[in-house]
């Protein structure tokens, strides 16, 4: 139960996205729910200022509302907000509910004891792009072009780019970055991988790109596009492949660390806990319209297969 008996613990919640039109409905509903578990309830003994913000300029203004409202935790739900608060606050303990790069974005300087007041969950993104690569490799014959797409607001877009670039050399696929923070720019990218004869597309895990996954997965299907992306609404959406941590789970993780800095734990004290188990879900239907037979052996990979 929470403690001390009778307090209103106060919260701040920011990522850089839009806001859902449910929250309970999309995977940052598992933070509250994960909260409820643990005794926390909103309008009884928890308070959580709920912020979304996709503009970069605008992070900074948030960060800088949250140490005046001087909050009890704040909890980021991006990497672009993690920066903006890191540059805000040295004392309110920030709690990363999901990260790409937490030692490349130079959050923290260690997993095991971050030390400071950073704390929270990193998704290894850096490392999914490889293996998001991989699968596209074995997915689609004769595979010579991939599209990255990428936040460029997102620090860990650097360390995810890059080692999907080292992968490509040993596949021999060439790579095509494209960069796109808003809607508009997201079209415009699609429009320049039909120009560059992209054969495929990794979709970089980012909280914008990931708000617009149902958009993506319509362009790639219209550009008769093979992709792949982190969360698994992707490919429920209509993407060919998702493979990633449950953001779901990671953002349910989130609410425990909430939970031991109100119990008194320091954020700096609390090791970051690394994704350990990724899932993969196969659209069969997308790759049917594709013209793609999927193997044998990456369908018994896979965790669901959407018929």
């Amino acid at each position: 139960m929470a403690q001390p008996q009778g307090k209103i613990w106060r919260v701040g919640f920011v990522t850089a996205r839009g806001r859902p039109e449910s929250i309970d409905a999309d995977f940052i509903g598992a933070f509250p729910r994960g909260l409820r578990e643990l005794g926390y309830v909103e309008g009884k003994n928890l308070v959580i200022e709920w912020r979304f913000e996709p503009k970069l300029d605008a992070l900074t203004a948030v960060a800088a509302e949250f140490v005046r409202l001087k909050l009890d935790v704040i909890v980021s739900g991006s990497s672009q907000a993690i920066a903006a608060l890191q540059k805000a606050t040295t004392s309110i303990p920030i709690v990363m509910a999901t990260s790409g790069d937490p030692i490349g974005s130079g959050f923290v300087r260690n997993l095991a004891r971050p030390g400071g007041n950073i704390t929270g969950l990193s998704n290894l993104t850096s490392d999914i792009g490889a293996k998001q690569l991989e699968l596209l490799v074995g997915m689609v014959p004769k595979l010579s072009h991939v599209a990255v797409l990428l936040n460029p607001l997102n620090p860990s877009m650097v360390s995810f780019l890059k080692n999907v670039q080292s992968a490509a050399q040993v596949h021999s696929v060439k790579i095509a970055p494209l960069e796109a923070a808003t809607a508009h720019e997201i079209e415009n990218a699609f429009r320049a991988i039909a120009r560059t004869s992209g054969s495929a597309i990794i979709v970089g895990n980012d909280a914008l790109l990931i708000q617009y996954h149902r958009k993506i997965a319509e362009l790639a299907a219209q550009n008769r596009l093979p992709s792949v992306s982190q969360p698994r609404e992707y490919a429920e959406a209509g993407g060919l492949v998702s493979y990633g941590p449950n953001l779901a789970d990671q953002f349910r993780r989130a609410a425990t660390y909430v939970d031991k800095i109100f119990k008194g734990a320091k954020p700096g004290d609390l090791p970051i806990e690394q994704s350990s188990t990724f899932e993969l879900l196969i659209n069969g239907r997308t790759a049917k319209t594709l013209g793609l037979n999927i193997p044998q052996s990456i369908l018994l990979r896979a965790d669901k297969v959407i018929e």
